[in-house]
């Protein structure tokens, strides 16, 4: 069978000597650094009672942001796709501007935004103490998830959207003959084959806030145990010229890192499976 492109030694080989070069040889180095020491160290420095506070907030705030995304993610993808309306492509453009907005100019925003002295933050002070018994969103963690939520949104709209326009009008029409309502269509036939890419948006936007650094470093204040998130520890640590430290913390995330990968992939190939595609 003859191939679009010829030479596959050729680009096999540039394939893994580039992974090799970008990939395996960095993570191979923080690996080695890691574990440049006594297992003491390292340990010590994975399992203070501090990172420990770290671990906590980012990861509980990254899944409470991805799910938070994977609510109106699905219903921004839905409108963006069956729907016209004016000013549709423009709404469409904006999905992205969390790619290409610098994460630095995104945390500096947002805090000038939701700061007491903000535009929202002044406003909404009186509002925010009557109804949810709290003053302010800015140097809180509910300042984080608001950073969490504008990074990782793109992911989930734009991992829908694909299937949502594939998806086709006439197993609806089929549903709807056979007397199912608009809710029965929806739970039935819909979502089971939007579901794998559901998730797989919500994990991709969970990696990426787990890792997040500019975005909120600004708008969390850095309060140990309160509001300190890992990757924070981690440039405090190199502050300090401890380098193994800071090595070992992004060790542990690197493990994380690499199960979200393996989960991606896995809902990835579960849906494959299920509408019967094999990989060639």
């Amino acid at each position: 069978m003859k191939r679009v492109l010829p030479g596959f030694p050729l680009t096999l080989g540039f394939t893994v000597f580039y992974l090799t070069l970008i990939v395996l040889i960095p993570f191979g180095a923080l690996a080695f650094r890691t574990f440049d020491g006594p297992f003491e160290v390292f340990w010590k420095a994975v399992s203070s009672e501090r990172v420990i506070a770290s671990y906590k907030l980012s990861f509980g705030i990254s899944l409470a942001a991805a799910l938070i995304n994977g609510v109106f993610g699905y219903i921004t993808a839905w409108a963006l796709t069956r729907y016209e309306f004016p000013g549709r492509r423009l709404l469409d453009g904006l999905i992205d501007l969390p790619f290409a907005l610098p994460t630095a100019v995104a945390g500096i925003a947002l805090t000038a935004l939701y700061a007491e002295s903000g535009w929202v933050g002044g406003p909404i002070k009186p509002v925010l103490e009557k109804f949810f018994g709290f003053s302010q969103i800015a140097y809180t963690r509910i300042g984080i998830l608001v950073a969490l939520i504008f990074i990782g949104f793109p992911f989930v709209v734009r991992t829908l959207q694909p299937v949502i326009q594939s998806l086709s009008n006439e197993l609806e029409e089929a549903a709807a003959t056979l007397g199912a309502s608009r809710f029965q269509t929806f739970l039935r036939v819909i979502f089971p084959a939007t579901l794998p890419s559901l998730l797989t948006g919500i994990l991709l936007a969970f990696g990426r806030s787990v890792g997040e650094y500019g975005s909120v470093v600004f708008i969390s204040g850095n309060l140990p145990f309160k509001t300190e998130i890992t990757p924070v520890q981690i440039v405090a640590k190199l502050e300090d010229y401890n380098y193994q430290g800071a090595a070992a913390i992004g060790f542990v995330m690197l493990l994380f890192s690499l199960v979200i990968v393996a989960l991606v992939n896995a809902f990835q190939y579960w849906h494959q499976k299920r509408i019967g595609i094999r990989n060639l």
